[in-house]
Parts: C-alpha cells; structure tokens; sequence
C-alpha cells in the first residue's frame, strides 16, 4: 500500500458491524470488561480505539511500528524529554520553535544542560559531542531560517554513540521528508500543522521503530494525561487524508510567493530552500521530495504595517494550515527567545514569516507584492 493510499485508508476500515466508511468517534471515558473479548481497553487516558486508528495511520506514513498521539506538539516534545535524567546533555539546533526553546530552558531545574549547534556545520557538531550528550534534537528545515540538516550525515555521526537522534519534522511533514528512514530514532509533530491542515485542532505525535521507546512513551502519556481527545483524534485523521494534495498546491503557492518577493524592492534575504542560492539547497533536494510551503524574508520596512496591509493572509502564528498565514517572529512565534540570541542567530525584528496555504497563487501574490509596495 503506497503513501497516499495509506492516508486514506488506514485506520478508517468500514465498520463490520454496521458498514461505515468513517470511522466512529469513541468518545467514553471508561470501557466495561465484561463485554471485551480479549480484554483490550480500560480507561481512556490509556486507550482509545478513535485515538488508536490515528496512530496506526501516522505510523505508516514513516513505515514505522508504533506512533503515539499526545494533546498537542508541546506535549509530544515533554514526552521526548522525559527520557533524559539529570547530568546529562542535550544537542539542539540553534535556530528552533520558540515554544521548544522555552521547553528547553526548563530543563537547568532537572540537571539538564543544553547546547544549541548549528547542525548545518558537522565541524559544529563534533566540538559539542561529549559523553554526557544523551540525545541530538534536529528541527530541520528550521523556524524561521529554513536552515536545513544533513540528516543522513548527522545520524550517520552519532550512530552507535548512545545519542538518541529526535527529528521535529513539524515544518516538513511526513509527505515532504521521512526523517526515520534517514537514520533518526524519532520523528516529531504538531500535528496541529500540516497533517491535521485545517488550524482546527490541537495535537502531537511521537513515530518511531522501538519497542523500548513505546513502552516509555504510552506509559509517561498515561501517567500525565496528556491524552488528545476523541474528536481531536478524528479531525486529525480526517485531515491526513488529503495531506498530499494540500501539501502540493501549497508547496507551489510558496514558490510562486518566493519569485514575487524577488522582484520586489522592499524584500531583503530570502530565505527558502527551494532557492538555488539557498546554502543547504541541495541537501533539501536530496531529503526532501519538495522545498516546503513556508518561507522567511527581510521586509525592508515597518513589520506591523506591512501585517496590517495585507488582506487574504491571517496574521496569526502556527502554519502548514489550508488558509495563508503571515507572522513577525521577533514579537510572536519567536518572542521567548531573548533578542539578543535572536539576532545573534538572524532572527531581525524585521523577519517575516510566511505559511502558504491553497488560495488561488495570483491572489495571494498580488495581495503580498501590494502590500509591500503600499507606503
């Protein structure tokens, strides 16, 4: 069974008993013993069978043994970090979410040190390795650079190190990149964004081979609770099943935004790895089937009247959603992030950020170009 095949029809067999061809949502908190034969569910923050079939599907989309689903990305990160135990290490890419940054400062309280690296440059990686470094987290392509890893080269680096690799395949997705197949033990993500696509709902997931790493991680998500609901579980898996066609028109949607900005005067670096100028642009070629639906670029203006300016895009953060969005990170994805960090890395108060959704192109470039030509 191929990608988009699986997307449609994992996890949504028709029922035996009635013959629905979507699936039913199982919304029951407990689950009575003496009707289940074998014994299969108990309590829902542990099981659920709604919550279950979506698993089953994201699982395969990496054709990965398990997957498990959490409440939001947040959640699936803390999940991740759990593994680690005081005196250890973590190795994270420099340039990454503000909200995985803000998780990242908590660690220092458990004993936990960080130490952002940029994992474009393996010279970079090799310096921070030591045996204290439990586990490597790459986000690639980054937020909001778009600076991309190697990731063959990176996994292939710290293989058989004792390093757990966890990749936030979050911007990606799994229809653009497999990270598990490029040699990491763990692929992230909101699955609020490009998988669900419809800004509707609120979720994560942890896709993985281990059986070890299973067991670790539905039994730290039942002890905390950080259980997505029923209808949260089915309008993620209603909106996997046109994750490609979306991801398609919106990866076009991001190019053609990407050769208006080039034309337009008030438009600084851009930064896209779908560019031939791109510096990892043939690294994303090589791992990624496609360059992404999300860019950033220097507005060489005032950010919060250009935000203010434009018509068909919502100002508001997240992305990989069907509807456009336009964002400043310095005062919203990325505000958590101390500004003098933020431009030590090139996060500038004038970088914006740019999800393309799936409006008609010429629409969506004549709003951006009049809106930053308006003075």
């Amino acid at each position: 069974m191929r990608f988009d095949t699986r997307l449609v029809q994992l996890g949504q067999e028709p029922d035996r008993q009635y013959g629905d061809v979507v699936a039913a949502i199982h919304v029951s908190a407990t689950f009575e013993r003496r009707v289940q034969d074998p014994l299969a569910y108990f309590y829902g923050r542990g099981e659920n069978p709604t919550r279950e079939a979506l698993e089953r599907c994201l699982a395969a989309l990496e054709d990965a043994r398990f997957a498990t689903a959490f409440s939001s990305g947040q959640a699936a990160a803390t999940a991740v970090l759990s593994l680690l135990s005081p005196g250890q290490r973590l190795i994270a890419s420099d340039d990454v979410y503000g909200g995985t940054y803000s998780l990242f400062t908590r660690l220092a309280r458990y004993g936990i040190s960080v130490d952002y690296v940029d994992l474009t440059d393996l010279g970079s990686l090799d310096a921070a390795v030591r045996d204290d470094v439990a586990m490597l987290w790459v986000e690639t392509p980054t937020n909001p650079l778009f600076k991309v890893a190697d990731l063959d080269r990176v996994c292939a680096y710290v293989r058989g190190r004792g390093i757990r690799v966890v990749v936030d395949n979050t911007v990606a997705g799994p229809a653009l990149q497999q990270p598990l197949s490029l040699g990491a033990d763990v692929s992230l993500y909101s699955t609020t964004k490009s998988i669900a696509g419809h800004s509707d709902v609120i979720g994560g997931a942890l896709v993985y081979h281990d059986e070890e790493l299973h067991n670790e991680f539905r039994s730290y998500r039942t002890v905390a609770g950080n259980v997505p609901g029923a209808f949260d579980c089915f309008l993620v898996h209603r909106g996997l099943k046109t994750l490609t066609l979306r991801t398609e028109r919106q990866v076009g949607n991001a190019g053609r935004l990407v050769e208006t900005l080039r034309s337009c005067d008030r438009a600084g670096k851009i930064h896209y790895p779908g560019l031939a100028d791109h510096p990892q642009h043939a690294v994303a070629a090589r791992q990624m089937r496609a360059p992404g639906s999300v860019f950033s670029f220097e507005y060489l203006g005032d950010p919060e009247k250009l935000l203010g300016r434009v018509r068909l895009y919502a100002c508001a953060v997240s992305l990989g959603g069907v509807r456009s969005l336009i964002e400043c990170p310095a005062v919203m994805t990325h505000a958590p992030i101390p500004r003098r960090t933020r431009l030590r890395l090139g996060i500038s108060d004038n970088l914006i950020r740019v999800s393309a959704g799936i409006e008609d192109p010429a629409d969506l470039a004549e709003d951006l170009r009049t809106a930053m030509e308006d003075r």
